[in-house]
């Protein structure tokens, strides 16, 4: 375990968060997909600062982000990444409102990406993620008005499918 267990408690905060008040049937396909699939990495970076590396937690969170490379590439979910930087382009002030972490992972401009399924804000260094930036990716994900959002009939998934009619004709 990490010598002073603050990203021990990040987990927590995690694992304690609910989505028992939404229906997540009725949550976009392509981002629900990316809205777990993002939970998981914050799990596994977390994890990895927590636990020993190949502690059976790790194995296992390792484990579902190989599966998940293969079932990003299915479907719609692949231009997901394509998607993030039109809205940045498109609709700047719905991009700002997305999770930090989808901003940063997905922007083509950014250098943060996931690094052996590690999420790596910088490349170059070898430094942790912040313990309070940990909280801050985990509560913009759990925001009221963002799980809303996820909603087949609602804001994001609608500019989704915009997006996406759009960019099946060309």
């Amino acid at each position: 375990m990490h010598a002073d267990n603050e990203y021990s408690a990040i987990l927590t905060h995690l694992y304690e968060k609910s989505l028992i008040l939404h229906d997540m049937s009725q949550f976009h396909k392509v981002l629900a997909f990316y809205f777990i699939d993002s939970l998981a990495h914050i799990d596994y970076t977390t994890s990895i600062y927590t636990y020993n590396y190949q502690s059976p937690k790790n194995i296992m969170g390792a484990e579902y982000l190989r599966w998940r490379i293969d079932e990003e590439k299915k479907g719609n979910r692949v231009k997901f990444p394509e998607f993030i930087n039109w809205l940045k382009k498109e609709y700047p002030e719905k991009f700002a409102q997305l999770p930090s972490l989808w901003q940063l992972i997905y922007d083509d401009e950014d250098p943060a990406g996931y690094c052996s399924f590690r999420i790596v804000l910088d490349p170059d260094s070898r430094s942790e993620i912040p313990s309070n930036m940990l909280y801050i990716m985990i509560d913009e994900f759990f925001n009221p008005d963002f799980l809303k959002s996820l909603y087949t009939d609602a804001s994001l998934a609608t500019l989704f499918d915009a997006y996406i009619s759009r960019n099946s004709s060309a």
